[in-house]
């Protein structure tokens, strides 16, 4: 899916922009809990709403988690992914800085330096990190999916906020 035609990216500094982990990126191509919000946050993406940004990590986890999917067959997991190419999403390979930052939480939270790496580059972006996830409940500044559009969650203290 791309972008309707005649929509301009939101610029920077302005403020819907979002970090989404593949919790949330999933439920574009699945039907399970918390799809409609997911799908929500991705046409508000190609109508130009807000601007995604999600760590080049996210690639790997959508395959994956699609392939192991009884319900997808390999070119559906090929156009599942050529998707999120098409769509014009910002796919970020983490700098030494983001590295840094997601290794620190990830020893901080004891959660995996992979998990990490989604809130490190919201952090390091300055953007809003989206999950479905549960489990970060106690853990990262975040937007839980079912209300992303509320104020976000504050990171426990000697973390920086990512937005607010």
């Amino acid at each position: 899916m791309e972008r309707h035609p005649g929509t301009k990216k939101v610029e920077t500094g302005q403020v819907n922009m979002f970090v989404l982990d593949a919790s949330v990126v999933i439920k574009w191509f699945t039907q399970e809990e918390l799809t409609a919000k997911s799908l929500e946050l991705r046409n508000n993406f190609v109508e130009g709403k807000i601007e995604i940004a999600v760590p080049d990590l996210l690639i790997y986890e959508l395959a994956n988690a699609l392939r192991y999917n009884p319900h997808f067959q390999r070119d559906d997991v090929e156009k599942a992914i050529d998707s999120l190419y098409n769509m014009g999403i910002d796919i970020i390979v983490p700098l030494p800085g983001v590295m840094k930052s997601a290794i620190e939480m990830g020893f901080r939270y004891n959660i995996t330096v992979y998990d990490a790496a989604y809130p490190a580059l919201a952090q390091e972006l300055g953007f809003t990190f989206v999950t479905a996830d549960k489990a970060y409940s106690s853990l990262l500044l975040y937007r839980f999916l079912s209300d992303a559009t509320r104020p976000a969650r504050k990171m426990q203290a000697g973390m920086k906020t990512v937005s607010s």
